[in-house]
């Protein structure tokens, strides 16, 4: 599998992430520790986990997993900053819950190091400089390597960054964003504030909530998230006329290819501008086969075209103007 530099940083990591969202609760360690088997014989190097996954047990399970694989083999990533716990001090990104968050995840990982540990999301309620203040300590005591972000929108992104550099902080070096076919949202304005910064871009959900597989073009299958009384409100926003056109799109792509439309659809995220690597999650080996295929497939440009033409995101006043 091919590496890319983690933004302008001198980490590089594979060009596909494994996440682990689902780990701890709909897959199992036993199943886990197959999708980690089948991304580490393809080259893959970077792990993405949370420590409000599955109440902490996705860091639980993975740190079990690693304790046979050689620590500089991996590139362990975690998030911090959602709730994790009843009541207010479980909650935010004050720099007592993201500092104890770090130790949490440290110990449900197992390790002495975390490489990159990123904001979960935007706290409207702590000031960002005690968020970000709290960031640089994590790394000036050795616990953490690199820093990131998460479902920060552009301005906050920018003001994130600005305040890094203009303390000779440990800069952030990525965000995490929802970037697929069907949410292509960060185009407006994120992408430019990561360019302009440095940071790279880790897309989340990169198959647009499963549903740029294809299998929800007949419904929901019993089985699925959309079928899931859980995650069914996650999935439908992302079953409207437009996202049919685009999903049809991907699988006449697909079809002309001889490939899966999941191949398609982290294809094109995989190699948009700013992307390092999607993170994939699956809740079974054989998805995870599935989406690891795409490490084989390069777009045609004009495949590519048709893709970007069927997807293009709305966009006016300010992102775009009439003079340029």
């Amino acid at each position: 599998m091919e590496h890319r530099r983690l933004g302008t940083s001198g980490l590089r990591v594979s060009r596909s992430a494994l996440g682990t969202m689902t780990w701890g609760r709909d897959t199992d360690e036993e199943d886990a520790a197959r999708q980690l088997a089948a991304f580490r014989d393809v080259g893959g190097t970077l792990i993405d986990t949370a420590d409000r996954y599955a109440d902490g047990e996705s860091e639980r399970v993975l740190g079990r997993l690693l304790r046979g694989v050689p620590r500089d083999d991996v590139v362990i990533a975690t998030k911090a900053g959602t709730r994790s716990g009843p009541g207010p001090l479980h909650q935010g990104t004050s720099r007592r819950r993201m500092l104890a968050a770090l130790d949490g995840s440290l110990t449900r990982l197992g390790v002495d190091v975390i490489d990159l540990w990123q904001v979960h999301l935007w706290d409207g309620d702590t000031p960002l400089e005690e968020t970000l203040a709290a960031l640089d300590s994590a790394v000036s005591s050795g616990r953490v390597r690199y820093v990131g972000i998460s479902n920060f929108n552009g301005w906050q992104t920018a003001a994130a960054a600005v305040w890094q550099q203009s303390r000779g902080a440990a800069p952030l070096v990525s965000s995490q964003m929802e970037y697929s076919l069907l949410e292509r949202g960060v185009e407006r304005e994120v992408v430019g504030a990561t360019a302009s910064y440095g940071l790279g871009l880790l897309p989340w959900s990169p198959l647009g909530r499963g549903v740029l597989t294809g299998k929800y073009r007949n419904g929901a299958p019993e089985g699925s998230r959309g079928a899931s009384p859980q995650f069914r409100g996650f999935v439908a926003p992302y079953l409207d006329e437009r996202a049919g056109s685009i999903v049809q799109a991907v699988v006449t792509a697909a079809g002309g290819l001889g490939v899966s439309p999941t191949a398609v659809a982290l294809a094109w995220v995989r190699d948009q501008p700013g992307v390092v690597a999607p993170v994939i999650g699956a809740r079974t080996v054989d998805q995870l086969q599935e989406s690891l295929a795409a490490e084989r497939l390069t777009l045609p440009a004009e495949i590519r075209d048709a893709l970007d033409d069927v997807s293009e995101p709305v966009a006016g006043y300010p992102e775009r103007t009439p003079w340029g």
